[in-house]
């Protein structure tokens, strides 16, 4: 058997589920005694979001760092939130201190085309980190969209397939179930 190694996890798609499988995880290894860091990359910290409730009562890090979904922002103002929390993984990844890292939405920032992001979220930064630093760190992706590199770099790729949901029948997001 080979040293031991960090695992890469991908979930994406169009169906939902990706960050609950992501949350999963995490609460998983913290009832293993792993120290979990989860940074979502979309969300916005104005909003009040189930995960970070009890995150914070579990004692798991959780980030929001982002300012909303693409169409509710300039796009100056999603450049400089990618920059920032691009910047705040490094940091925390360097820490060498987490077992794993959950990067919620990561998928759906990087393969944002309405505006160029490639300067302050380099894709190959991004592949970088992971290979550097998952010979200790299991990383967990998420969102839809995901680019091929970051599928070809991972020992798991999930796909979420809509079947049936309930926005086709005009209920909107519900809380306790996407927030």
């Amino acid at each position: 058997m080979g040293k031991k190694k960090g695992l890469v996890l991908v979930y994406t798609g169009d169906g939902k589920g990706k960050t609950t499988a992501a949350l999963g995880a995490a609460i998983r290894a913290t009832g293993r005694g792993m120290k979990v860091l989860a940074i979502q990359f979309i969300k916005s910290p104005e909003r009040t979001y189930g995960e970070k409730i009890v995150f914070d009562k579990l004692g798991i890090e959780i980030y929001q760092t982002g300012v909303g979904f693409t169409w509710t922002k300039t796009p100056e103002e999603h450049r400089k939130a990618l920059k920032n929390a691009w910047a705040f993984v490094k940091e925390k990844v360097e820490q060498q201190v987490y077992d794993v890292v959950i990067l919620d939405e990561l998928n759906n920032a990087l393969a944002i085309d309405k505006f160029p992001i490639d300067d302050v979220l380099p894709l190959q930064e991004v592949i970088e980190l992971i290979q550097e630093n998952r010979k200790e760190t299991h990383f967990v992706i998420t969102g839809r969209s995901a680019k091929k590199e970051i599928i070809e770099l991972a020992d798991l790729v999930t796909e979420m397939r809509p079947i049936k949901h309930y926005y086709d029948e005009g209920i909107p997001a519900v809380k306790g179930i996407e927030f």
